[in-house]
């Protein structure tokens, strides 16, 4: 069966990629437009996992303020 990646949300593709170059600014990695592939294993997951926490918190805020 084909994948489908598709976003529910058009939005959320721009999101992502506007979060992975806030985290890569944060974590200290200068990223390129377009191919990144030559990018170290630990500095890649340095900006993922910096991505995560970073939605995290969003989900965690959100939900705080819809359970008022």
């Amino acid at each position: 069966m084909p994948s489908n990646n598709q976003p529910v949300n058009p939005q959320a593709k721009q999101f992502l990629n506007n979060l992975k170059y806030q985290a890569a600014s944060e974590v200290g990695v200068t990223l390129r437009e377009g191919y990144n592939g030559d990018l170290p294993a630990r500095q890649a997951g340095a900006i993922g996992g910096h991505m995560v926490k970073r939605m995290i918190e969003f989900a965690q805020q959100n939900m705080s303020q819809n359970f008022r």
